[in-house]
């Protein structure tokens, strides 16, 4: 869909405008952050304390409007490929910051309720946090996240890796940092004026989005990666390429084992950090030990994402995709053996493995793979994976460790999964 009532002519930009969609395309995907676990985690305490809720009921909420979420942002794909980034971009944006003034009354919502039935029960705040979960997440880590990533890759082709590598590390500092700015607002202001400043910021940035953002270069006479014309040669592999749509995708091996590595890697990660400080007191760690994983395998995450971004123009991305299995291996048995020497270096540096690239993966290859026509449908099916199992992670989690005092069965369980996933992607080559 072309963008009318366009107030910049990308066309006219000095610069390539590409890489003013990569700029406001990563603030884009930054502002998702009060849609994020990272971002939603540090208002647990407070707000589940002023509602009246267990912390039980409080994750159950999370996970419910989580999973519901995930049902529908497939929706949210077919959004994009009808109507453009830009539409479906500020409307997102728009969704979260209402969601976000909602969630800041939510004691008050809660009340008015309670004294409307004449009920005094914990089912009314539980089943409002479930709705506005079910909205942050849906508008925040589902649609905002999903078009500001594909908007950047719409406009690049041959550099997609190295702007990608850009993206990824502004987004991994940005996101790791969060916690501490945010946790020291609430602190200063309170968790329901952080909530609405917070959806001030998001406000401001749909204006931005509406601006800047420009569904494909082609609408203004452009070429992906700025080039000024293309050779012979190249518009014929152009032309040769095939527009996978969302049916003709999930027909192809790579769709499936792509996606299932993807969606490992949310499960385990999210478990994992959920559960952090138990996981590491099951096996006779300290809490200071547990959260003292994170940084090492930033690092180890950031530096893969960089360079692997940087090269996957060069290489076949089913490299990365055996890695990437490699790494889950490692951090299974890390995992399993955490109480060895051993355990605690592999944990890390596999959870760094999966993370450095799941950065890669999870934007460039379903551009490479199945064209950018119907690229909104094929990521959003994929990001149903990765909301589904990143909100099953933590009760599950949790039962295998109420039901067998221990956390083991889910290391071994990980192995079983990622050694059907190496013999599954043998022949999960490029569909193009």
């Amino acid at each position: 869909m072309s963008d009318r009532f366009t107030l910049i002519n990308p066309s006219k930009s000095p610069v390539f405008y590409g890489y003013v969609i990569l700029l406001i395309g990563t603030i884009g995907v930054y502002c998702s952050i009060p849609g994020q676990t990272i971002g939603v985690s540090v208002f647990t305490d407070p707000v589940k304390d002023a509602l009246g809720l267990s912390r039980t009921q409080f994750s159950n909420a999370y996970m419910i409007g989580t999973i519901a979420s995930s049902l529908v942002i497939g929706r949210a794909g077919v959004w994009f490929d009808t109507y453009g980034a830009r539409y479906v971009a500020f409307f997102a944006a728009l969704v979260l910051a209402i969601s976000l003034f909602l969630c800041s009354w939510s004691v008050q919502m809660s009340d008015a309720v309670k004294n409307l039935l004449q009920k005094d029960t914990w089912a009314i705040p539980f089943s409002i946090m479930t709705s506005l979960f079910f909205l942050l997440r849906f508008a925040g880590q589902g649609v905002l996240t999903m078009a500001s990533r594909n908007v950047i890759m719409i406009w690049f082709d041959k550099n997609r890796g190295k702007v990608n590598a850009f993206s990824s590390v502004a987004l991994s500092f940005g996101f790791s940092s969060s916690p501490i700015w945010v946790d020291a607002l609430i602190e200063s202001s309170g968790w329901q004026s952080t909530w609405r400043y917070l959806g001030f910021g998001l406000l401001l940035m749909s204006v931005f989005i509406y601006i800047f953002y420009k569904n494909r270069p082609e609408a203004y006479g452009l070429l992906p990666d700025g080039v000024k014309e293309i050779s012979d040669a190249e518009e014929k592999i152009a032309l040769n390429r095939k527009q996978f749509t969302l049916v003709e995708a999930k027909k192809t091996r790579a769709f499936w084992m792509y996606g299932l590595i993807l969606a490992f890697n949310s499960f385990f990660i999210t478990g994992l950090t959920f559960h952090i400080v138990s996981i590491f007191k099951s096996e006779g760690f300290p809490k200071e030990d547990a959260i003292s994983i994170f940084l090492p395998a930033s690092v180890v995450a950031v530096s893969i994402s960089t360079l692997a971004n940087f090269l996957s123009d060069y290489l076949q991305l089913r490299l990365y995709l055996y890695l990437m299995i490699l790494g889950g291996i490692i951090a299974s048995i890390g995992f399993l053996y955490l109480p060895t020497i051993a355990g605690i270096p592999l944990l890390i540096a596999g959870f760094g493995m999966m993370s450095g690239f799941f950065a890669v993966l999870n934007t460039i290859a379903w551009p490479r793979f199945y064209g950018r026509e119907h690229l909104g449908a094929i990521t959003g099916k994929i990001m149903s994976f990765l909301i589904l199992a990143s909100a099953l992670a933590p009760s599950i989690f949790s039962l295998c460790f109420s039901t067998f005092g221990s956390y083991e069965l889910l290391g071994w369980l990980g192995l079983v999964f990622l050694t059907f996933l190496v013999v599954g992607s043998l022949q999960a080559k490029n569909p193009q």
